[in-house]
């Protein structure tokens, strides 16, 4: 019998909370150049390797703050993830779910963080610029231009509550691109929401170099942000809504 990490893995889950896509979305995405590694060869959640060394993102996001992230934040979420999946199967084995409700709500925490960062490693690896092609095509059709977009998507990840996320995904069922928040890693998504670029508004992902100054770290975000990572995303997305 398939588990919840191996239907997870298997259908190339992607996002916050239970957000997955399809087998042929998955063919897609790595055919496009891209697949999300979640797990490791046992089926374990596993961070993959930065795709670039911690200075790459310089001077934008400074080498100690990429180091500190990814080495105390997303791993860490990973191990989490596995304690609590193990923690369930013990339940299952001796039927004792007095604890179910903690663990439940640690996986979707863990689980959720580790997705997020996964997607964010490949969303601030590029040139910035402006999106291109089917991309850019969408956010017109879904905000009426890339600069009313782009005022929405600031101001929705700098607003965002305590710690969070701000996110751009596809939604297969509306045929729409949209801009959400995300508290912590897994409130205030949409249901069926695929994420095709987030943005980590975390304390810890720019605290060192900006400190408080919020809006001025997810601004000079826009001069890394990897738009062909996202158009890619969205390729697979969108190959899921035809199927």
């Amino acid at each position: 019998m398939a588990t919840r990490r191996t239907f997870l893995h298997d259908t190339a889950a992607l996002g916050a909370g239970l957000l997955m896509t399809n087998a042929q979305s998955a063919d897609a995405a790595e055919n496009a150049g891209y697949v999300d590694k979640l797990t490791d060869a046992d089926g374990k959640y596993a961070a993959a390797p930065l795709p670039y060394a911690y200075d790459a993102l310089e001077p934008v996001i400074d080498a100690r703050t990429v180091e500190l992230h990814y080495d105390f934040h997303h791993k860490p979420a990973v191990a989490a993830a596995n304690k609590a999946e193990e923690a369930l199967a013990k339940a299952r084995d001796t039927n004792d779910f007095a604890l179910v409700k903690h663990h439940e709500k640690e996986l979707a925490f863990q689980l959720s963080s580790h997705l997020l960062h996964t997607v964010y490693w490949t969303s601030i690896s590029g040139k910035g610029g402006e999106p291109k092609n089917e991309l850019a095509k969408a956010i017109d059709k879904s905000f009426g231009s890339y600069a009313k977009f782009k005022a929405q998507l600031v101001a929705a990840t700098v607003a965002t509550e305590a710690s969070g996320w701000g996110v751009v995904g596809y939604h297969p069922a509306m045929d729409k691109v949209m801009i959400l928040q995300c508290e912590n890693h897994q409130k205030l998504t949409a249901w069926g929401v695929q994420p095709i670029l987030v943005l980590d508004v975390f304390e810890h992902a720019y605290y060192l170099k900006y400190q408080n100054r919020r809006n001025e770290y997810v601004n000079q975000l826009f001069n890394i942000v990897n738009w062909d990572n996202a158009s890619m995303r969205l390729r697979a997305a969108m190959s899921a809504r035809s199927a």
